[in-house]
């Protein structure tokens, strides 16, 4: 029987999940908008945009009324930040003047002690001489003048005495200010420090030839030949007399080291001696002279103080005069007698005032000079120099651009003298009147065909001074006495071996050489810290290319902790030698460790410069505060301009000498007239010059740090002593720490 299904069931086998097909072709068929639709929708889309586009107005405008009142506020912020700072302004600037006299009382205190030095030495009687008097000078270098046959050793004995009045005479001219030197007394002491110069060589020359007339009786045995080599503290001879003429002895060494010559055969078979003087000191090198851009400033200050006093007298005389005038009423005609003793007694009153007061004008005004020629000689440090003093001549040495380290080697040709001969046991010896003769290598008149023949260039070997210290291969320049300048030709074959300090190298004809290195190898310096020990004590650490050199100071005393090559600590002769500033400065240079830049180095150091009295002003406020704060190098200080200078700063109470590590610092920009915290810190990704929160401008970096520090830290500073600060700020000054890193 067939069933019959109704429509719609579904057959057997089949899923009645299954849509059927009609339904399933329905489904699939889009569905068609119409142009109402279509229209609406355009519509639609148009308003959402314009309402997202009013919205983002209206947020845009939000934001910008929002940043504008941050801005207002701000910029109210800071007005009254500024109405702030130059309300207390003077107030500040007279607390700092105040604090700062401890720069002119510490002049005072170094005019007493040199007068006390030349008190004891006048007191003393002890035979030496005072070089700053030339009565005194020239007595001394005119009875030395009159001594004669005076050995080598005798005239080192006596050269001590000469060179410490030589260095006397040269510190004389650094540590006394420009405005207190006359032009005459400048004059004086150069003439005085090249009258001993002169005279010292000349004497060496003589005790040369004595020993030379000598050299045939201390001759050696083996060569035939006599070799003398005299060392000392000062002086090094090393002589060479060629008594068997042998043309095969062409290498002359010294008492079995690597100093000496290589000779050409000419000179191997001529009467000649060869000297090797090398002096540890520099006489040949110019002297530097003094400015006396100073002491026309001073000489200024001077006449104005002088006038000024006379004007304020001429004020208080006439007002108190004035004052104190008798009337003309009838009272007085009647009471004469009476009135003429008042006028006396009141006008002797206000004229002991007048004098009072003109009195303490003058010491107030005489104390406002010394504190201005000395900010002057502070100025005078950092100055930089508007041109190169000089052109050069073709191979000439810039002495402002490299330094002879190590002294003068004075390499001599001489010709040997007559030997003396024993006669029934006397010493006969022939005496020349012309003295001791250099003997002339090459000669002026040989043929241009036996120039590179028969003259060829002479093989030096010299060593190192021990004390010097050689960053780099050190150049070699020989003395041009005509131009009086240090020339580098007829030098060639140059060849350094650093390890055993010997250099060698030819010369065309001897004379005086010199090593010399660049004066500002380690400059610019790549950091620097400033940190106290004590009160009265801190330590200076700078950080150059190749070395890390830690100062000391204290009171009026500098040191040279340590220095560190390649991150080693190396042993120099300075090391726990307390000296002046000036003397310190003087020895650091000549052991090679300059980083003390003069007026000329901008020329040939790339500089961050700073303007010269901003970099002052900052100086001699962080030596003011150096007993409780540290202060430190910031990388932003070269991004800010020339009118601000930036550094790190942090109270340091503690006493120890290692640093501390990870520091909390603040970052300071100061404009010599403006300190303020900065924002950002030392790992910031930019630059800005924003203000800290909380915190406000103030005229000086006392104050600004004030605001930060402890009772402690300003007691210590309160309590320094002004040698100390005066010294501090001195080595600041020459050292540039923040135009030179």
């Amino acid at each position: 029987m067939v069933s019959r299904k109704k429509l719609g069931e579904p057959g057997e086998g089949a899923s009645t999940d299954s849509p059927s097909p009609v339904l399933h072709d329905s489904g699939r068929k889009k569905k068609k908008i119409t142009k109402a639709e279509r229209l609406k929708q355009l519509q639609e889309e148009e308003e959402r945009r314009l309402k997202e586009e009013e919205e983002a107005r209206a947020k845009y405008e939000k934001e910008e009324m929002e940043k504008l009142e941050i801005q207002r506020i701000e910029k109210e912020k800071w007005q009254q930040l500024e109405a702030k700072a130059l309300e207390r302004r003077n107030e500040e600037l007279e607390e700092l003047y105040l604090l700062e006299g401890c720069f002119p009382e510490a002049e005072k205190l170094k005019q007493h002690i040199r007068l006390v030095s030349q008190w004891k030495h006048y007191i003393e009687c002890d035979g030496s001489p005072d070089p700053s008097v030339s009565q005194e000078i020239n007595t001394f270098i005119s009875l030395w003048k009159e001594e004669t046959n005076e050995t080598f050793e005798e005239v080192i004995a006596k050269s001590k005495l000469v060179l410490h009045l030589i260095e006397k005479l040269k510190l004389i001219l650094l540590e006394i200010p420009s405005y207190d030197l006359q032009d005459k007394n400048i004059i004086q002491y150069h003439g005085s420090i090249l009258e001993l110069q002169e005279l010292l060589h000349f004497k060496f020359n003589m005790a040369t030839e004595i020993l030379l007339r000598e050299a045939s009786t201390i001759a050696d045995l083996d060569s035939g030949n006599m070799e003398k080599v005299i060392q000392d503290e000062n002086v090094t001879l090393y002589v060479w007399a060629n008594l068997k003429k042998n043309p095969r002895y062409r290498s002359v060494r010294f008492s079995e080291t690597q100093i000496g010559f290589e000779i050409p055969r000419i000179l191997a078979t001529s009467d000649i001696a060869l000297r090797l003087l090398h002096t540890h000191y520099d006489h040949v090198t110019p002297l530097r002279t003094v400015p006396t851009l100073l002491q026309k400033h001073s000489s200024a200050i001077t006449h104005l103080v002088k006038d000024e006093v006379k004007n304020v007298e001429a004020a208080l005389s006439k007002e108190f005069q004035e004052e104190y005038k008798p009337g003309k009423s009838e009272s007085h005609s009647i009471h004469e007698e009476e009135i003429k003793d008042e006028e006396q007694v009141d006008i002797e009153v206000p004229t002991s005032f007048v004098q009072e007061e003109s009195e303490a004008t003058k010491y107030e005004l005489e104390k406002k000079l010394l504190s201005e020629t000395v900010s002057a000689a502070q100025l005078l440090l950092i100055e930089n120099a508007p041109e190169k003093p000089h052109l050069l001549e073709d191979s000439e040495v810039d002495m402002c651009q490299f330094t002879a380290l190590g002294g003068v080697y004075h390499l001599d040709i001489l010709e040997l003298p007559p030997q003396c001969k024993p006669v029934k046991g006397w010493m006969i010896m022939e005496i020349l009147k012309e003295g001791l003769q250099k003997y002339i290598y090459p000669p002026v008149t040989k043929e241009d065909f036996e120039k590179e023949s028969a003259f060829p260039p002479i093989g030096v070997m010299l060593e190192a001074h021990e004390n010097v210290i050689f960053f780099e291969d050190p150049m070699v320049a020989r003395w041009d006495a005509e131009g009086k300048h240090w020339k580098t030709d007829g030098i060639s074959n140059v060849f350094y071996r650093s390890e055993e300090r010997l250099i060698s190298f030819s010369m065309e004809s001897l004379g005086p050489v010199t090593l010399i290195q660049d004066t500002h190898i380690h400059m610019p310096y790549q950091s620097w810290e400033l940190r106290p020990l004590d009160v009265n004590k801190v330590l200076l650490t700078v950080t150059t290319v190749f070395t890390e050199i830690q100062i000391q100071i204290k009171e009026d005393l500098c040191l040279l902790a340590s220095v560190k090559l390649n991150n080693k600590k190396h042993s120099s002769i300075l090391e726990g030698k307390w000296m002046t500033p000036i003397s310190f400065i003087i020895a650091l240079k000549e052991t090679g460790l300059n980083i003390f830049p003069t007026e000329h180095s901008h020329f040939y150091v790339a500089i961050n410069y700073k303007i010269p009295l901003v970099e002052m002003k900052a100086y001699r406020q962080m030596a003011l505060l150096g007993s409780a704060f540290a202060f430190g190098w910031s990388k932003w200080n070269i991004e800010c301009d020339s009118k601000k200078v930036i550094f790190k700063v942090r109270e340091h109470l503690t006493k120890e000498e290692e640093p501390i590590q990870n520091p909390n610092w603040a970052l300071l920009m100061f404009s010599g007239d403006r300190a303020q915290r900065l924002k950002i810190d030392e790992y910031s990704e930019a630059f800005s010059e924003a203000l800290k929160e909380e915190t406000e401008f103030h005229s000086t970096l006392y104050h600004m740090v004030k605001d930060f520090a402890s009772e402690e830290a300003m007691e210590k500073i309160r309590s320094s002593n002004c040698q100390f600060l005066d010294s501090v700020c001195h080595m600041l000054l020459s050292i540039r720490l923040l135009s030179y890193s």
